[in-house]
């Protein structure tokens, strides 16, 4: 019993504990954290929160300004680099684990391995990144298996496009962008990450990296040439399969909607007959393609980013009505169960940064709602259970609301969570550990109550248009019912709620005058009214929510079981 919560974490940052980081400071300056900090203690600590699966974002050998020559990794130059630690999507060799991550540098592949082994320990599975779409500029595995030929190795730079490279050309043209990059050459240039088919990049194009190539020619009409088979696809699925025989439980797959579906439709059927539980999570942001990505491309789940997500944003901070959620999770009936519900992730900003909602408590409800209102996946940030503000200038990354995914740098709050690995509360103030106990509650739901993990899931709204600030929804199996409601005002507020006959007919529940649940956040009991066209008077805290819970009588399942026969 239980559905999937999935913890992301940046790892690099998790355990670096100095309290005084500088801007645009050097490893050396700031530290970084490593995978052996996340020990039995750390796991033993996530997974207490309700999560099944922990995302260590950035593990992947990215371009880094930090120099590793010493130990035969080749440096990066500083001008194709983003920040002082680099980007994690920038990826330098696919074969390798990042040095910045490890205690001793020779033995990192290792300690990954024994962090796999660890989470496994712990009851979590594994999840790391894939970025099909793009490269560093200076791309060069020395790590690969023997045999493996080199990304770019065959290709004939000659030609713009060519089925069998590996990358896009821009021939007779030096690499030139609008800005300076001295010291720098490459010649003839490549085509930028984000389909920039040009040597000049600006300043806000994926400049550090460049576009692998699936066989489209961009800049020939967009033809496909699949057939053959591209020598990037069998490179791709090799290093997919390479990372699955790491015993790791799944792939975020950066940009997916950047690489055609004929590509994934193609792979991650090869490497679910030989790994058949790995998951994979597609970054697919055009809901026009989301049942193409699920369908053909056989992703099992993708971001609800420009649904959910932006939604419960805009409900969270006033400016749109509740009712739009109902809206939101219309938007993908039949393929419901494969969204990916979140609040913050790295690309977005903070709940409670400046430029979000200034305070975290206006999450708690949109925590609920994305949560509990249906069967599929949740995912929390690092950080988020505990405020995080995310309003450092880190660097490279300036003060956005958002964590540096580019610097070495510390998250104040996991810091103090940590407490040197004693992972205590005492260095947290009561209103971090409040939140974190909210969110511990709201996500355990998920394996304690059948209702939450597999349960029918009811919409109240259309019989609530009254309700503007409050969304009020039911969860029911035929043995558990829940009745939820979420307040994103700032207020305590006093609502009434109307069951509409159809939930009772629908599901041949048994109306009663007065029933008595018990609220799952807070252990208090309530009494309300429970039969058709009936209302309910509920007091619902500010930026929070009820989640009442009762037992069915027998009765009542027996009604569901005879009228799913008949």
């Amino acid at each position: 019993m239980g559905k999937t919560v999935i913890y992301q974490v940046f790892t690099r940052l998790f355990g670096n504990d100095n309290p005084h980081p500088v801007k645009g400071g050097t490893l050396a300056q700031n530290g970084s954290g490593h995978l052996a900090d996340f020990t039995p203690e750390a796991l033993e600590q996530i997974r207490g929160m309700g999560v099944t699966h922990v995302w260590y974002t950035g593990v992947i050998a990215h371009a880094s300004q930090t120099d590793y020559s010493a130990f035969g990794l080749p440096k990066d130059h500083p001008a194709v680099v983003k920040g002082k630690a680099g980007s994690p999507y920038a990826i330098r060799d696919y074969y390798d684990i990042d040095p910045d991550l490890a205690e001793s540098v020779p033995h990192r592949m290792e300690e990954f391995e024994q962090l796999v082994e660890r989470t496994h320990e712990a009851g979590m599975g594994v999840i790391i990144d894939f970025v099909p779409n793009h490269v560093a500029r200076q791309y060069h595995s020395t790590a690969a298996p023997e045999g493996v030929r080199d990304l770019g190795q065959d290709d004939d730079p000659t030609k713009a496009f060519a089925p069998a490279n590996n990358f896009y050309y821009i021939p007779g043209q030096p690499f030139a962008p609008a800005f300076p990059v001295d010291g720098y050459t490459e010649q003839p240039a490549k085509a930028t990450g984000n389909d920039h088919f040009s040597a000049h990049p600006g300043v806000n194009d994926w400049y550090e990296t460049v576009k692998l190539n699936y066989g489209v020619d961009y800049m020939g009409g967009r033809a496909c040439h699949f057939n053959p088979v591209p020598p990037t696809w069998h490179k791709m699925l090799h290093i997919l399969l390479y990372w699955a025989g790491k015993q790791v439980d799944g792939f975020r797959c950066d940009m997916a909607e950047m690489v055609p579906v004929a590509f994934w439709q193609w792979a991650i059927p090869q490497v679910k007959e030989q790994h058949p539980h790995i998951v994979f999570i597609a970054e697919v942001y055009n809901p026009a393609e989301y049942r193409n990505y699920i369908f053909n491309g056989k992703f099992d789940y993708l971001y609800d980013k420009v649904g959910l997500y932006d939604t419960l944003r805009a409900v969270a901070n006033g400016w749109i009505s509740a009712q739009n959620i109902t809206f939101s999770w219309q938007q993908v009936e039949g393929i419901r169960d494969h969204m990916l519900n979140f609040l913050e992730n790295h690309d977005e900003q903070r709940i409670a940064s400046d430029f979000f909602g200034g305070d975290a408590r206006k999450g708690k409800a949109a925590l609920i709602v994305s949560t509990l209102l249906h069967g599929n996946p949740m995912m929390v940030y690092f950080g988020q259970e505990l405020g995080e503000r995310g309003m450092d200038e880190e660097g490279f990354s300036g003060r956005d609301g958002r964590t540096t995914i580019f610097d070495y740098w510390t998250v104040d709050t996991i810091r103090r969570w940590r407490n040197g690995g004693r992972f205590s509360d005492s260095l947290l103030t009561a209103e971090e550990k409040q939140l974190r106990q909210f969110y511990s509650r709201v996500l355990n739901l998920c394996h304690t109550h059948e209702a939450v993990s597999r349960g029918d899931s009811f919409d109240l709204m259309y019989v609530n248009p009254h309700l503007q600030h409050q969304y009020a929804f039911v969860r029911r199996t035929p043995s558990e019912c829940m009745l939820v409601v979420a307040n994103f005002e700032d207020t305590d507020v006093c609502v009434p709620v109307c069951l509409p006959a159809h939930l009772f007919a629908l599901y041949g529940i048994r109306g009663e005058e007065q029933v008595e649940w018990t609220d799952l956040l807070t252990g208090r009991s309530h009494t309300t009214p429970w039969q058709p066209d009936a209302t309910c008077t509920l007091n619902v805290p500010a930026y929070g929510g009820l989640v009442l819970c009762r037992q069915l009588p027998p009765s009542d399942e027996q009604q569901h079981h005879n009228q799913s026969i008949q």
